[in-house]
Formats: C-alpha cells, sequence, structure tokens
C-alpha cells in the first residue's frame, strides 16, 4: 500500500471535502423551503391541491437518484428547445444539474416526512389555537409547523445523512466531491485501496458529525419527550 499518494493529494481531498459539504447544504436548504408548503399542499382536503404534490413525490421516491441525475444532466441535452432556451446555461453546467437533482430527489422524502408530522399534530391544539380567534395561516405558523418540525426531527436527521451518501453519485457527471476526487487519484495512481478507503473514512467523519449536530438539536427540542428520573 501506498499512503504517501495519499498525503500527496490531501489537498484535493480537501477540496472535495468542502465540495460535498456544499452540495449537502445547499441541497439540503433549498429542499427544506420548498418541501414545507409542499407538505401542507399534500395535507389539504382539497384533492387538486393534495393529488398532484402526491404524484411527484410517488415518482421521485419511486425511482433511482441516479438515473434522475443522467436524465436531468444527460437527456435534457437531447432536446433542441432546452439547448436552444434560456435555461440551458444553467442546465448544461454539472453541479446546478447535480443540485438541481438532489433537491428533487430530497423534497419528496422531506415532503412527506414533514405531512406525516402534520398529520400528528393533535386536533384539539389546533382546536384550542382557532378559539382564541387565531387565523388559519396564525395557527399553521405558532401551532403546526413548530409542532411539525419537533415530530419530523428524527426521521428528517435520516433523511440528510442519506442525502450526505447520495451526493456520492455526483461524481458521474464529472465533479469532484469525495468519491470524485477518489476516483481521480486511483485512476491516474493505478491505486483503488488507499483513495476510497479515505473517501470512506471522510464520509464517516461526516456522517458523525451530522449525527452529533441532530442529537444536540433533539436533546434541546424534544427534552419534554425525554423519559424523567423519579
Amino acid at each position: 500500500m501506498n499512503w504517501d499518494l495519499i498525503w500527496l493529494n490531501t489537498p484535493m481531498f480537501l477540496h472535495g471535502l468542502l465540495f460535498t459539504l456544499w452540495l449537502v447544504c445547499a441541497s439540503v436548504l433549498i429542499s427544506f423551503v420548498i418541501a414545507v408548503p409542499l407538505a401542507i399542499a399534500r395535507v389539504s382536503r382539497n384533492r387538486w391541491v393534495a393529488w398532484p404534490v402526491a404524484g411527484y413525490t410517488l415518482v421521485m421516491r419511486g425511482t433511482p437518484l441516479l438515473v434522475q441525475l443522467f436524465i436531468v444532466y444527460y437527456g435534457l441535452a437531447q432536446f433542441a428547445w432546452m439547448r436552444d432556451s434560456w435555461v440551458w446555461p444553467w442546465f448544461s453546467n454539472a453541479t446546478f444539474c447535480a443540485i438541481f437533482a438532489f433537491v428533487l430527489n430530497t423534497t419528496a422524502y422531506s415532503t412527506e416526512i414533514f405531512a406525516g408530522a402534520i398529520r400528528t399534530v393533535h386536533h384539539g391544539e389546533v382546536e384550542a389555537a382557532q378559539s382564541f380567534g387565531m387565523s388559519r395561516a396564525l395557527v399553521y405558523r405558532r401551532i403546526v409547523l413548530p409542532s411539525m418540525l419537533r415530530a419530523a426531527l428524527s426521521q428528517y436527521s435520516n433523511e440528510v445523512i442519506m442525502m450526505l451518501q447520495a451526493t456520492s453519485i455526483a461524481s458521474t457527471v464529472t465533479l469532484l466531491d469525495i468519491t470524485g476526487v477518489a476516483r481521480y487519484v486511483s485512476m491516474n495512481y493505478y491505486i483503488s485501496f488507499e483513495p476510497y478507503v479515505t473517501a470512506g473514512a471522510l464520509y464517516l467523519v461526516l456522517t458523525l458529525a451530522l449525527t452529533r449536530l441532530f442529537r444536540l438539536a433533539e436533546s434541546r427540542w424534544l427534552r419534554h419527550l425525554a423519559p424523567r428520573a423519579h
């Protein structure tokens, strides 16, 4: 084994680490902003509002993320109307396509997680808020959404970690994330064990860090659910 080559390429691995973090943060933050209103629409009693969201989440969760990424990056390029449109400079960029595909995918999962959490909000809380004269929007802002976020925190943390692992496919569209750097080192130095073990170690460190952050969030916002000592 030749770990000297890994040390020699440490700056590339650090760049891959930062780029992976950027992919995760951008995808998760954008998807969160989109998923919350979609979750509200998902639980709507109006089927013309709920069904399109249900169809979207079904398609996105029922097809592999890798296929979705290939459709966005490689598939759309075959259409002349896409190449001639004003959005083509965006969709010809690998980084944009990766984030676009990641957002579409994780938004679908997050929407279902948040929708399930909304359904767990006790109807009595809503009725009590309405009895004080709160509008529907105010009830959602002060009662439903805070309760939803607390109820969804554990599941949502798993989705964020899964999104971190999923960013490894960004290397298939030429991006130098952690896996992309490992592949580059492997192809250029004809070694496989060292670069991929290094990549795995970096993903493990990121996963442990995210897990710790979510545990801290749970200990703060879900403290009331913890068993009390007698």
